[in-house]
């Protein structure tokens, strides 16, 4: 099975730019960090191993890291999978993919330049969705989470996956939480059933945030 679609953007983005957080904006914002990014967070390696834990992949599935950065997911999303498996690695920031080969990364995976609003990738062709950190860069919510279900077979899963939970970023950042927070339950529960998911386990602490969604149908 090819997983790609047929016809793929020509620079690897999605033709959008409508609502919040725009990709050339997040683009630059990742771009001037990327050669830095990994010694930022040097001991996020045990959390991201247990968040890709919690999508319970198999032998042979196909994967994809969403936003997937430097790659700090893939090698456990690679391991998860086996040899037989597939793992794909979108991001559209080409500094952070060129972060992710330096690092050793691209061999667990297949790398790509894009954006999670219009994905090169067939429906139904994947089994899960790892996205570490993604949902508060999205410019639109939640037609993206609903591209994401697109992709995803039915009973699929999706994980959205911080190192650390809510609170301590916000205290990390020097931010207040405020009610409005995507990423709160009462505000996420709704906008995943929107976009064709369930969700099904949620836990907000210190030492890690994740929502694991069950594609709809």
């Amino acid at each position: 099975m090819n997983e790609f679609s047929d016809s793929t953007p020509a620079d690897g983005a999605g033709p959008r730019d409508r609502l919040g957080h725009q990709p050339h904006h997040v683009r630059e914002f990742f771009g001037q960090r990327a050669r830095h990014w990994d010694s930022r967070f040097p001991d996020d390696g045990p959390a991201y191993a247990a968040g890709v834990a919690e999508l319970g992949l198999r032998e042979g599935d196909r994967v994809l890291d969403a936003g997937c950065g430097t790659g700090r997911a893939l090698p456990a999303l690679r391991a998860a999978v086996g040899p037989s498996g597939t793992v794909f690695g979108a991001d559209l920031t080409p500094e952070m993919l060129e972060e992710a080969v330096r690092a050793g990364r691209g061999a667990e995976a297949a790398l790509l330049l894009a954006d999670v609003s219009a994905l090169p990738v067939r429906d139904g062709a994947l089994d899960a969705v790892f996205a570490a950190g993604l949902i508060s860069h999205l410019a639109d919510p939640p037609h993206d989470l609903a591209e994401l279900a697109r992709v995803v077979r039915p009973r699929g899963r999706l994980a959205l996956f911080h190192p650390i939970g809510r609170t301590a970023l916000a205290a990390r950042k020097g931010r207040p939480l405020t009610p409005d927070d995507l990423r709160a339950e009462p505000n996420l529960r709704p906008m995943l059933a929107r976009s064709g998911w369930d969700l099904v386990q949620y836990v907000d602490e210190d030492a890690r945030y994740l929502a694991l969604a069950v594609r709809r149908g």
